[in-house]
């Protein structure tokens, strides 16, 4: 069926203009709901950008009704129902549950596109207009289109003052450590020093380099598998406020296989020695970049990190290296 419905979409050419102004009615709406949808989902952490999406979905509105005053003076009161899906290659927006997961810059970025693709349609539907009336009603909100770059300008000059943005630019931070920092960070802790005993206990009990990869890419990936899964699984978020499951499954997940293969991966080396120096040099290396990562993302103070975290593995790597030497 769809192949069949993509068939008879009409070209934007073969438009007629109550076509286009029909089109471009459906499009203020859709657009006006968005802005909407993004005032409501934002209102909570950010309202001061709420505030501004709100006053952008007014702005929608008062094209939507410019446009339909215009039909109804040309064609009547009966809108043919033409939206966006129903026109080969017009513009299109993304769905609801992806714009969700957009990050408070992305949905800026995002409506300043809405708005070109707006203004760079209207301009399209002008051109093709024979209707004076109607090319100049499309060609004002071409020009208002472009012009809502400079609203939303003054929008945010209204709404977000230094401190407001200051206040959103911390929740927006807060939000990014909890959904991807925290979890990726839990996770390559787990990844880097639980791994370390079995790794170096295989490898100093066989000396064989490959089977102490093989036993390394097994717990690596394990450990990812189970960290991921126990992530997502324990804490949707609502209550706690820590974002999406999802996301910070795939942080921890990640992470966690990340942590355990950067010294597993020596192995693939056949001189037991050669590996067995490189994967040392790497664990430091992963024990240290974790120590900084707490001590940037999550302020703690680097010497506690350092003893935590650089100490608590050194112990756990000589115990594997004791366990597989006795």
């Amino acid at each position: 069926m769809m192949t069949s419905f993509r068939g008879h979409r009409k070209r934007f050419a073969d438009l007629s203009e109550a076509e286009i102004l029909a089109l471009a009615i459906s499009s203020e709406e859709d657009d006006a709901r968005i802005y909407r949808n993004w005032a409501a989902f934002l209102s909570a952490d950010y309202p001061a950008t709420a505030a501004v999406f709100s006053g952008m979905a007014e702005e929608e509105d008062a094209h939507r009704r410019l446009l339909i005053d215009a039909f109804q003076e040309r064609f009547g009161d009966v809108i043919p129902v033409v939206r966006r899906e129903h026109v080969a290659g017009y513009y299109s927006r993304r769905p609801a549950w992806m714009m969700q997961n957009m990050s408070l810059e992305a949905i800026r970025d995002e409506a300043a596109l809405m708005e070109h693709d707006a203004a760079e349609f209207y301009a399209r539907a002008a051109q093709t207009s024979t209707d004076a009336g109607i090319r100049k009603l499309l060609g004002d909100l071409a020009a208002a289109e472009r012009g809502h770059e400079a609203r939303a300008d003054i929008l945010m000059e209204q709404h977000l003052s230094p401190k407001a943005r200051a206040e959103e630019e911390a929740v927006a931070h807060r939000d990014f450590v909890l959904t991807w920092v925290q979890p990726g960070l839990a996770g390559l802790m787990d990844g880097s020093v639980s791994t370390l005993a079995p790794i170096f206990a295989t490898a100093f009990a066989t000396q064989d380099p490959w089977t102490t990869f093989l036993v390394g890419l097994a717990a690596s990936i394990g450990a990812g598998i189970s960290m991921g899964f126990t992530e997502a699984a324990s804490d949707d978020g609502v209550v706690s406020g820590r974002g999406s499951p999802l996301k910070r499954g795939i942080a921890s997940g990640v992470m966690t296989a990340v942590g355990g293969l950067g010294h597993a991966l020596p192995y693939l080396i056949p001189h037991f020695w050669t590996a067995t120096i490189i994967a040392i040099c790497v664990v430091f290396v992963e024990l240290w970049a974790i120590a900084w990562i707490q001590n940037r993302w999550m302020q703690t103070p680097f010497w506690r990190a350092t003893l935590q975290v650089v100490v608590g593995g050194g112990l756990v790597l000589a115990v594997g290296v004791l366990i597989g030497s006795g």
